[in-house]
Formats: structure tokens, sequence, C-alpha cells
């Protein structure tokens, strides 16, 4: 069974437009995002780690639990996004317990053309989605 994880596309809604978090370890972008446990939901999984790693839990789910996911990656793992709204824009990067640092580097909340930029060819697919969702009016 392959390894999976779920996270959230988290996006803010600003005058200039809507911004899209990423976040930064090493030097790979990417969205919020863990392993999902064995007793938990993927929506759950996804919930949980976005918390974790940012500090944000006021997300709305407006697409509802629509989700998009990776083609099979280093070592065949698969990856969930689920996308959802807030309105916050501040993000702590907190001391992950099991590293004894923070997980990420860096975040930026940018616009979904950086995300193009920004992010690795597996998470292409899932900047196409972003964007017919936003096609699509929401």
């Amino acid at each position: 069974m392959p390894r999976r994880s779920a996270g959230v596309v988290v996006v803010r809604d600003t005058p200039a437009g809507p911004l899209f978090l990423i976040l930064r370890a090493y030097k790979l972008w990417d969205f919020p995002k863990g392993l999902i446990e064995a007793d938990e939901t993927p929506l759950e999984a996804a919930l949980r780690e976005t918390r974790e790693e940012t500090g944000i839990d006021a997300l709305e789910f407006a697409w509802g639990e629509a989700f998009a996911e990776t083609a099979p990656y280093s070592g065949g793992k698969v990856a969930r996004y689920y996308v959802a709204r807030t309105t916050t824009d501040a993000v702590v990067l907190p001391i992950n317990p099991e590293l004894g640092r923070p997980e990420h580097h860096e975040y930026r909340w940018v616009a979904l053309d950086e995300l193009t930029r920004l992010l690795p060819q597996r998470l292409q697919p899932i900047v196409a989605w972003l964007a017919r969702l936003r096609t699509a009016g929401q």
C-alpha cells in the first residue's frame, strides 16, 4: 500500500487577488501536508498538519471536500490536497519536537503564477487544478 499524505492549499483573498501559502524545506516548496495517521481520515490529517506546520486552524472549505492528488513520487508516496480559505495572514513555523527545529525554513503568500514558478514538477497538476477552480468562479 502506498504511503499517503494529505494537506491543505491555504488561500487568502486580498485586494491584489488570491494569495496561496507555500512552505520551504531546504530548497523545496510545498503546501502544508504530512502523513495520514492510522486513526484519521485524509481530511483530518490535512487539518492537523496545517495547524501543526503553520498555526492556522481558521479554515473555510468553500469548495467542500474536493481534492486533487499527486502522481506517486518519492518511493510511491501520494499526496492529497484540499483547498480552503483563511482570513489569517500570520503564519507560525513551530519547532517540530521530533526534529528539535522547525520543519520548514520559510513561508510565503504568493499569487497563482508564482506557484507555477516555485513549486516542483510533481505539484504542477495541483496548480492546474487550482487554476480550474478559480476559473469556475470560486
